[in-house]
């Protein structure tokens, strides 16, 4: 396993500023999110937390291909190519339902939504809707991995881990009709971890 540090960066996108870490041996991002680049990496599986990570300033990123051909893809996704996430490699860890929840949720085209509950019967669960829920809560992959997508039924928005401002706009941004609510469902406790000192960010 490398032992070279994570690479993140920032990238100004229609819900705000997206920040991204990805390992460089392979160019699959690890974790994303609307919020500070210490915020995200807080969010890391310990095994790669303890790598550490690294911050490469927007001059800096076209010396890193992996960091900007992802980089090249979001910029893409906020011009109007709203499908160009798909292609960015991804990985998580989660059990099967989890995974496969996560890959339905992959499959939702921009522009449109699922409910939880199709959500859990494409995952091959039907009855399973809370755990449908807590896969959303538990993605660590806004918006590669578009759980901004899911919705209650009835078009309530749900919940999202960023906000429901985040929600709406990325929305708004793919084109999906309006939704009939705000309601906001709480993110599980224990979802939001604190930054662990393994997860050292650095400039």
């Amino acid at each position: 396993m490398s032992v070279q540090p994570l690479l993140a960066t920032t990238v100004p996108a229609p819900a705000g500023d997206l920040a991204f870490v990805l390992t460089p041996e392979d160019g699959v991002v690890r974790v994303a999110g609307f919020s500070p680049v210490a915020d995200v990496a807080s969010r890391l599986p310990e095994a790669l937390a303890t790598r550490g990570v690294r911050t490469v300033p927007p001059g800096e990123v076209a010396d890193h291909p992996a960091l900007a051909g992802v980089v090249a893809a979001v910029e893409r996704y906020c011009a109007g190519d709203h499908a160009a996430l798909d292609e960015v490699p991804v990985a998580q860890p989660g059990g099967p339902f989890f995974q496969r929840a996560w890959a339905a949720m992959r499959a939702i085209p921009a522009g449109s939504t699922a409910t939880y509950t199709e959500i859990a019967a494409t995952a091959g669960s039907p009855l399973a809707v809370r755990a449908a829920g807590s896969a959303c809560a538990r993605n660590l992959l806004a918006p590669f991995v578009p759980c901004h997508r899911v919705l209650r039924t009835g078009g309530l928005l749900g919940g999202y881990y960023f906000g429901l401002d985040v929600k709406r706009a990325l929305l708004s941004h793919e084109g999906a009709p309006e939704v009939a609510g705000v309601v906001e469902v709480p993110t599980p406790a224990g979802v939001r971890a604190p930054v662990r000192s393994g997860a050292a960010v650095r400039a």
